[in-house]
Order: structure tokens, then C-alpha cells, then sequence
């Protein structure tokens, strides 16, 4: 016998699918992917925050991320490698509960829950149709090409004037902003919840990790929210100027008469 026909590999896969299919399985799996979803946001909020630095700190930041494609790219697709699975899981065991009890209750007012708990699956969908359109806006350039066409006077893709020209508009900034309130609401139960998912009972220690879910979910909201609403109160981005606002020549490197840094690099037919 080979060890391709080894009986034992059968048995691992069927008792890996198994346990994938097990309702304790697909939890665990699913706290686990949020957990990872956790950490990424709160290090990406580390990122975002540093708009509250100025433009040289924040491209710097994101050249050096660029810079690196052996780990950038892993990491993308580690990220949605995760997220897939997270929203998989969400949906398989969404159908699950609904086919082990087809019959609603005669009430849907629910005996110790959150609005939160209840309407995991809205917020969860909310979050997403609102990552489609963050990448759209600022990963691909797909619905502002001109913001995401700037250079700073270093020749660095601009992605401080970037945001701020994005946020500068009330709608846009508006939006992200509600977007992380729900954002806050997914969080303020998934955090407390995966714990019990991996296994916690201590009725003490559910309690510490629930509240410190709202903590998690509060922190993450707030750091992300501050950036748009520091745009539209003109802390962040006051020395970018306007697209519309002409201002004095720059050059091809991105230089005002008299060498002060100009910002964004505009060229002929446009922003470069």
C-alpha cells in the first residue's frame, strides 16, 4: 500500500468535513476568521490614524507598505482568504437555523439579546456592501480617478490628498462614518460572542469579554471615524489644496516657485 492509499488520510479528511459541518465546527472557524478580521482592522486603523500626522508620515506609510509586495500580497489574500470564510460560515449557518426551525415564533421579541445579536447577518451584510464600495473608492481608483491619480512633490502616490479630497465631500465623509456606527454594532456582539463559539463558559469571564467587546468595538469605530470628520472640520488636510481652486504653477515634481512643497502634482489635462 502507498502512502497515498493510507487509510488513516480518508479518515482525516471525513473527519475534518465533519467537523467543518458540525454546527460547534463552523463556529469555532467563524470566531476564528473574525478574530483575524479583528486584528487586521485594528491594525489598519493604526494606519488610518496616521492622517492625523500630515502627508509626509502617511505617504511615507504607504510606500513602505507597497514596497513590500512578498508580504503585501500574502497578506491580501490571507485577509480575504479569511473574510470568504467568515461570510461563508455566516450564511451556512444563517440557512441552517432557518431550516432547523421553519416556523417563526409566535413573538420576535427575544428574552435576553441585543438588537445587535439578532441582526448579526444585516450588519454583517451592511459591512460588506460598504467594503465593496471602500475599495472601490480607494484600493482600485474606481469611483474617484482623480484623487486616486495624485502625486506628492517625491513622486509618491498621494494617498493623504487623497483621502482628504474624498472626504471632503459631506455625503462621502457621512457615509463612512455610519458605516463604522454599524461597523460598531457587528462588533459590540461578534467580539463577545466568538469567545463563547472557542469554547468559554465562565458566566464572569463572558461577561469581562462582552464588555469588552463594546470596548473593542468602540475603540475601532471611533479611530477610524476620526479621520473623515477631521476633514470636514479642517484639522486634516487644511494644506491640500482644492482641486478646483487653480493656485499657484507647479512642476513636474510637484514644486511652487520658491521650492515650498505644492502638494498635488498638476499637469496638463488634469491631476498627475
Amino acid at each position: 500500500m502507498t502512502p497515498d492509499q493510507s487509510p488513516e488520510r480518508p479518515c482525516l479528511l471525513a473527519a475534518a468535513r465533519g467537523f467543518v459541518g458540525s454546527s460547534v465546527g463552523a463556529k469555532a472557524l467563524m470566531a476564528l476568521s473574525g478574530l483575524g478580521l479583528i486584528g487586521f482592522l485594528v491594525v489598519h486603523m493604526g494606519g488610518n490614524l496616521q492622517m492625523h500626522l500630515g502627508p509626509e508620515p502617511m505617504n511615507a506609510y504607504a510606500k513602505a507598505l507597497k514596497g513590500q509586495p512578498l508580504v503585501l500580497w500574502p497578506a491580501r489574500l490571507g485577509l480575504l482568504g479569511m473574510f470568504l470564510l467568515h461570510v461563508g460560515l455566516a450564511f451556512h449557518l444563517n440557512a441552517k437555523n432557518a431550516k432547523a426551525r421553519p416556523i417563526a415564533y409566535a413573538s420576535d421579541r427575544a428574552v435576553a439579546s441585543t438588537w445587535a445579536s439578532r441582526h448579526m447577518l444585516l450588519t454583517g451584510a451592511l459591512v460588506l456592501a460598504f467594503l465593496g464600495y471602500h475599495l472601490a473608492h480607494f484600493t482600485l481608483g474606481l469611483t474617484h480617478a482623480d484623487h486616486f491619480a495624485l502625486v506628492d512633490a517625491q513622486g509618491r502616490h498621494d494617498v493623504y490628498a487623497m483621502v482628504v479630497h474624498g472626504f471632503r465631500s459631506p455625503v462621502v465623509a457621512g457615509s463612512y462614518v455610519l458605516a463604522m456606527f454599524v461597523l460598531a454594532l457587528h462588533l459590540s456582539h461578534g467580539f463577545g460572542s466568538l469567545w463563547r463559539s472557542l469554547g468559554t463558559s465562565s458566566p464572569a469571564l463572558v461577561d469581562a469579554l462582552r464588555k469588552a467587546g463594546i470596548a473593542v468595538a468602540l475603540a475601532i469605530t471611533l479611530g477610524f471615524a476620526t479621520v473623515p470628520i477631521g476633514v470636514v472640520a479642517g484639522t486634516i488636510g487644511r494644506e491640500v489644496p482644492r482641486l478646483d481652486a487653480g493656485g499657484p504653477p507647479v512642476t513636474e515634481l510637484g514644486a511652487a516657485p520658491g521650492g515650498r512643497e505644492a502638494g498635488p502634482v498638476r499637469v496638463a489635462g488634469g491631476v498627475r
